[in-house]
């Protein structure tokens, strides 16, 4: 059976659909209550969804951050249901997502993720660069992509997420 896997921007009918892929992916609502909270606060740049047969099966939500004066992207949540994993659904979020903001002048994209996965986007730990999370994470999962060379010449500092990302349970 072919499976089409197709991917759109978000759209209204798509809120209770994507709140539903995040609990099962992460197996709890936390995730879900966070890209509620950006939507609401005006805090997506982009929300993107990944769909089988009209059914949304994946999301991913990019929300504005900034390291010093450069404004950039924090990739995350991304999530795709267990039944529909391992058919590439993740990767194409990430490579349309990630070449949208690029379009749009996007300097970076930094993520909490795992790097095994992220890497072969070009995500790199974000410590070789001088960028720094304000949480403690490991250096491995704090992964930068850079953009544009030009206005990432010399930045590093701290990326400070949005709010919701710290006051959401």
């Amino acid at each position: 059976m072919q499976i089409e896997i197709a991917v759109r921007e978000e759209r209204a009918a798509d809120i209770g659909a994507i709140r539903e892929v995040n609990r099962d992916a992460f197996g709890q609502d936390q995730e879900g209550r966070i890209v509620d909270a950006l939507r609401a606060n005006g805090g997506a740049l982009l929300s993107l969804v990944a769909t089988t047969n009209g059914r949304v099966a994946g999301h991913i939500m990019y929300s504005p951050i900034s390291v010093g004066s450069v404004a950039g992207a924090a990739l995350g949540p991304m999530a795709v249901e267990p039944q529909s994993q391992r058919l590439g659904m993740g990767t194409r979020l990430v490579e349309m997502g990630n070449r949208e903001l690029a379009a749009r002048g996007c300097a970076f994209i930094v993520l909490v993720g795992h790097p095994q996965f992220y890497a072969r986007f070009g995500f790199r730990p974000a410590g070789a660069q001088g960028i720094t999370c304000e949480w403690e994470l490991p250096d491995d999962v704090f992964m930068l992509l850079v953009l544009d060379e030009a206005k990432m010449r010399g930045v590093s500092g701290l990326a400070k997420f949005r709010d919701e990302f710290s006051s959401v349970s």
